[in-house]
């Protein structure tokens, strides 16, 4: 025995029997790799059986507020999992035709060569925009015009449709505006108004001033921790490594889409509306919400009908990504189920943000999740401590 003792941590909150794996593994989560202050929520067929949080509120190493039952966090890309019911309902009410070209929506966007983008091709990943030739600054990423009019007047990387490639930052204006051109209606309103406020969600895109309080503060991204005893540091893909380390790189290029990064800690950042990288919510809201995706919630009628929910997790995009390297898949607004980007089972939907977040819905389980933390971790799309609580999770099917 070594004689060294692993850090303890208070781990609060709720699990129904049988799924006590999941709090073991939440707080190995700090003890092993790295966690500082988190929170892992699931349902399972409408019911609540994990609701769970610890450490600290705020990531700065000196700041020991603990991480309390209400705290929320920036999500980053896990936002666009949130954003995507928006179109979709729209979609199944008859309002938004998936293939019918962006142009019919909104006529700018039609320049540059984009004539024959499809509304689907936003979704999937396909648009050929990830990238802006000028990228905006931090205050114009947030003041609802800069964006939409620089990504309508971008020229294609590739012919739309014909390739993916993940719209890391771009996908806040171009879903943004198509839902205002739609419905008249801000995405952060329509999901405040129809979304969350009947589900009773503290989940926001465009945090309000009353709830500031609430939220706690991001780590800066740093490497995830070495297995103990390894003698190996843990880095990204080689491969999506150099390609970001890479200025002229597409995959440099579509993070640094706003340029210089805004700061994820400021006010001006939280309020603003970036449905693809910059919503705030608890873990709870999460899992709640893809469990509405798929079946009734305390007397509300699930929020997909058979045929939307079809739409979500039918893969629409798949392989090499040419903004992420490694092989992706998309559905319609969703990443599905696969190597780069693990969930539950073949049929889980859902998305991850860069650093940590994840949150997804397995329909034939009837299973939902959320994940949310302030560690931010250098991860795109399979974060070790949410991994090890999807296993966990996974032992409990």
């Amino acid at each position: 025995m070594s004689g060294k003792r692993e850090p303890v941590v208070d781990v609060h909150g709720t699990v129904e029997a049988g799924y006590e794996p999941v709090r073991d593994a939440f707080a190995a989560n700090f003890a092993q790799r790295g966690e500082r202050g988190a929170a892992v929520a699931a349902y399972r067929h409408g019911r609540k059986i994990v609701d769970l949080w610890a450490g600290a509120k705020n990531a700065d190493a000196d700041d020991a507020t603990p991480w309390q039952e209400d705290t929320a966090t920036v999500i980053r890309s896990a936002t666009k999992g949130v954003a995507a019911v928006v179109p979709l309902l729209l979609h199944q009410r008859g309002q938004l035709d998936l293939d019918a070209p962006v142009g019919t929506y909104w006529p700018e966007y039609k320049a540059a060569g984009k004539e024959r983008t499809l509304v689907r091709h936003l979704l999937s990943h396909r648009a050929g925009v990830p990238v802006l030739d000028n990228p905006l600054t931090p205050a114009e990423a947030v003041d609802g015009v800069s964006g939409p009019a620089a990504v309508a007047a971008q020229a294609p990387a590739w012919e739309p449709g014909t390739d993916h490639g993940y719209h890391a930052q771009t996908y806040s204006w171009l879903l943004s505006e198509l839902v205002l051109r739609v419905t008249g209606r801000t995405i952060g309103a329509f999901v405040a108004e129809e979304i969350a406020g009947p589900l009773g969600l503290d989940l926001w895109i465009g945090l309000p001033e009353a709830e500031a309080g609430r939220v706690g503060r991001l780590a800066e991204i740093t490497p995830p921790p070495a297995p103990e005893g390894s003698g190996l540091r843990v880095r990204p893909k080689r491969a999506v490594a150099e390609a970001y380390e890479d200025p002229t790189s597409l995959t440099r290029r579509a993070f640094a889409a706003i340029s210089p990064h805004a700061d994820e800690n400021a006010p001006e950042f939280r309020a603003g509306q970036l449905p693809g990288s910059n919503g705030i919510a608890t873990a709870r809201a999460l899992a709640r919400l893809y469990a509405a995706l798929i079946g009734p919630v305390d007397g509300h009628p699930r929020l997909f009908a058979p045929a939307t929910l079809t739409l979500a997790r039918t893969e629409e995009s798949a392989g090499p990504d040419r903004t992420l390297i490694a092989s992706s898949r998309f559905g319609l607004g969703y990443m599905l189920h696969g190597p780069a980007a693990p969930l539950l089972a073949p049929g889980s939907f859902g998305h991850p943000g860069r650093g940590g977040a994840l949150a997804f819905a397995d329909p034939e389980s009837g299973l939902s999740f959320g994940y949310i933390t302030n560690g931010m971790q250098k991860n795109v799309t399979a974060d070790p401590r949410a991994q090890a609580l999807v296993r966990a999770l996974r032992t409990t099917v």
